[in-house]
């Protein structure tokens, strides 16, 4: 069981060095924040005993998530649109 452990907490220290390291495109942020939400999940999913708790506190989460992945490829699209490429470098007002 705590091999689970030692997997979720690698893969969402992986997920926090690609969100540092690649900060170029706006898609590969996107995905390294589902990456570390998809281990943060795996954590809790190991965490939580499995009862009908679990199961609706996962069911929470995983619709929190959803709603981040659309709400991030929607400005993702916007952005698109304004100045048509993903490149975070290209916008003055984020930095």
């Amino acid at each position: 069981m705590k091999i689970y452990y030692l997997l979720s907490i690698f893969m969402y220290l992986g997920g926090v060095m690609s969100f540092l390291l690649n900060r170029k495109h706006f898609l590969s942020l996107l995905l390294s924040l589902e990456f570390m939400m998809l281990a943060l999940f795996l954590f809790l999913f190991f965490f939580i005993e499995s009862s009908f708790f679990n199961l609706f506190f996962s069911m929470i989460y995983l619709l929190v998530v959803v709603c981040e992945g659309v709400l991030g490829l929607s400005l993702m699209v916007l952005m698109i649109r304004v100045s048509g490429s993903d490149m975070l470098m290209s916008f003055s007002f984020l930095w």
